[in-house]
């Protein structure tokens, strides 16, 4: 059994080509480490990816970066993506989903699929992360 810690961090660049990258990079890190969820965690990463990347001002420039970072942890699963933030404020969710939206989904998925979830700002931008329970 994996003890706690870091699995995998990385930078991507702020741009629509970065979600698959970031999904496939997510899919490695949890196939080597023995976890059966990947594919539902590399489609939380796709989502927060694509906010990050179409709402945040890492998204906005040729030099943005999104990190990404995935860790064990003593609960579950940790995953969080930071950005540069947005003049926009915090992320929402809508109160109300159309299941076949293209869009305006993602935040629900992440709160409806992980076991916790949520935000905070430092001095990179903003930091949304979700926990997978073991």
């Amino acid at each position: 059994m994996r003890t706690a810690g870091l699995l995998g961090a990385a930078d991507v660049p702020g741009r629509a080509s970065s979600v698959g990258v970031a999904r496939e990079y997510v899919r490695s890190l949890l196939h080597a480490a023995g976890r059966g969820d990947a594919d539902e965690v590399a489609l939380l990463v796709s989502e927060l990816i694509g906010n990050s990347v179409r709402h945040s001002d890492s998204g906005r420039g040729d030099q943005g970066i999104v990190r990404l970072v995935v860790a064990d942890t003593v609960r579950g699963l940790r995953v969080e993506v930071i950005d540069e933030g947005s003049p926009n404020g915090i992320p929402q969710i809508p109160a109300q989903v159309d299941p076949l939206s293209e869009s305006g989904r993602g935040l629900w998925l992440v709160r409806e699929m992980s076991s916790a979830w949520g935000w905070t700002e430092n001095e990179s931008g903003l930091v949304v992360w979700f926990e997978m329970a073991r």
